[in-house]
């Protein structure tokens, strides 16, 4: 109880700074409906990727943000198009005042269209005290800090059904070789080990970095996302050998090369965790868990678990992560009480209302781990936390739209011709090379 006391404390004081003096109202610790009302007859815009439960989960953010304020929230889904969708409302006079931008690159986008107003001191001040470097890096453009990092992913997780490692008689594996082999033992036990769902480009985008993170290291990652190293650098022929050494494996891949690339993501996890298993393993992110148990009704941490994407050769094991941006629109018709929603969502009691929801990752080392529902997120999240400034943002969402996501075309195209045929790594790496360099030109 002392814990749960000391973070409700530490929760309001943050508020406290981010909505005013009186916002926790009174002495005690601060409650929903404790503010001061000072946005009342006020709403605030929030346009996002988000539907189904995420849009649901995130509702309730929003539901406790009004309850403290008394401002009202209106949330629209924009679909995977956010620039496209903002771009257009921005010009018909419609802007919405928040903006939950899913991608790097789109960020920088909206900053460089001089569409962003720059986060407020609190905001600042908030996350300085309770993110790792690396996420205010992430938010920022120029040196002008615009996004905030609400929700998180974790893509350095390997899933797998913990029956079918013990019919095969193994654990889990702590390094990429280790993977190989315990992959060809549970193949021979009469089970695939991988279920890869390549008919979703963006997963083999996510493979390749993993991998190229722990094998290359952290410089060379930064470098190459930001086109400062070419796509020909022998350390992307390196890491895409070790790609194709596991694509090309018919015992590794559920089904081989042809039946991954008609294999979407929710299909992989299917493959795994669905009534008729045909793979023991799964390669995503955090987000496999919302999938297993929602569709196929798997106790996380029982009948589907993971474990973190093992070091590749000499580096260290990769932290790839993901998340959603809060930005605030200059044209927005109510960006001040815009403002405020960032500087509450800068809190930990802000994230604590999503973690108890599931589904969810915050990158604030100043949110309890027992804010989360269950020991599988608890452990995702710790080591989300714990990596600290290694953490490194997914490599296509920091480029151009062109290149990294954008379906039928640049990387994810030429990573599932490389899933077809991954006999050659230095040809696969040319067309990477002229397909980024056309991208990031443009």
């Amino acid at each position: 109880m002392m814990r749960r006391r000391t973070t409700l404390i530490t929760s309001c004081t943050a508020l406290t700074l981010a909505l005013g003096a009186t916002a926790c109202g009174g002495s005690g610790p601060a409650t929903a409906g404790g503010g001061d009302k000072a946005l009342s007859g006020q709403t605030v815009t929030v346009a996002g990727v988000w539907s189904g439960s995420e849009q649901k989960n995130f509702q309730k953010v929003l539901d406790a943000f009004s309850a403290k304020t008394g401002a009202k929230t209106q949330f629209v889904s924009t679909g995977d198009n956010v620039s496209t969708v903002i771009g257009s409302k921005i010009e018909g006079g419609n802007a919405p005042d928040v903006v939950m931008v899913p991608q790097v690159g789109v960020l920088q986008q909206f900053a460089k269209q001089g569409w962003l107003t720059p986060l407020s001191a609190t905001t600042e001040k908030s996350v300085d005290a309770g993110y790792a470097p690396v996420w205010k890096n992430y938010g920022s453009v120029g040196g002008t800090f615009y996004g905030l990092y609400f929700k998180a992913a974790h893509k350095s997780t390997v899933w797998y059904s913990p029956d079918a490692f013990s019919q095969a008689g193994v654990t889990p594996p702590t390094s990429y070789d280790d993977v190989l082999k315990v992959g060809h033992t549970i193949s021979d036990s009469g089970l695939a080990a991988f279920s890869v769902g390549g008919q979703d480009g963006w997963t083999l985008t996510d493979w390749f970095e993993n991998i190229y993170l722990s094998q290359a290291g952290p410089e060379k990652y930064d470098a190459l996302a930001a086109h400062k190293l070419k796509w020909t650098d022998p350390s992307v022929i390196q890491a895409l050998t070790t790609l194709g050494k596991l694509f090309k494996d018919k015992e590794l891949v559920a089904g081989g090369q042809k039946e991954a690339l008609n294999t979407d993501f929710p299909s992989s996890v299917e493959k795994v965790f669905g009534p008729k298993p045909d793979a023991a393993m799964v390669y995503e992110g955090d987000f496999v868990a919302g999938v297993a148990h929602d569709q196929f009704g798997k106790t996380i941490g029982k009948e589907a678990d993971f474990f973190p994407f093992p070091a590749v050769g000499g580096g260290k094991a990769p932290v790839v992560s993901g998340g959603d941006a809060a930005v605030v629109l200059k044209d927005g018709k109510n960006s001040k009480a815009g403002m405020k929603l960032l500087e509450y969502l800068a809190t930990p009691e802000a994230s604590a209302v999503w973690a108890k929801a599931g589904g969810y990752l915050s990158p604030n080392k100043n949110l309890p781990l027992d804010s989360y529902s269950d020991d599988v997120t608890r452990a995702t999240a710790r080591s989300l936390v714990e990596a600290g400034d290694s953490v490194r943002f997914d490599m296509s969402d920091q480029a151009p739209a062109a290149f990294g996501g954008t379906k039928g075309a640049g990387e994810w195209k030429l990573l599932q011709d490389f899933l077809r045929d991954p006999s050659d790594p230095k040809g696969t790496a040319a067309k990477l090379e002229a397909a980024a360099a056309k991208a990031y030109k443009g």
